[in-house]
């Protein structure tokens, strides 16, 4: 079945909205905690940060996979909006 370019558009914006905050947060704090380490200081908070665990909101069970499946259908998304992209060029 081949997606047409709104629909994959629709969701390729979507996805991307919903998971830039999430995926910047893990990148971030995973990048940061290392260079901290080094430093000497021990911010264990950053890796709760990163595992989902937000507190009051405990996300870890379902962080992890969430940002991974949705990471994938970002990737898929793309992926369609980009042959579609490069069917439509004119010789």
């Amino acid at each position: 079945m081949r997606i047409s370019s709104p629909v994959s558009r629709f969701w390729h914006r979507r996805i991307a909205f919903f998971l830039a905050i999430p995926l910047f947060l893990t990148i971030l704090s995973g990048s940061i905690y290392p260079i901290l380490l080094t430093v000497g200081i021990d911010a264990f908070w950053l890796i709760k940060l990163h595992t989902g665990n937000f507190g009051v909101i405990n996300l870890q069970t379902i962080y992890s996979p969430l940002i991974g499946i949705f990471t994938l259908m970002l990737l898929l998304t793309g992926v369609s909006l980009l042959r579609l992209s490069q069917g439509k060029t004119a010789p």
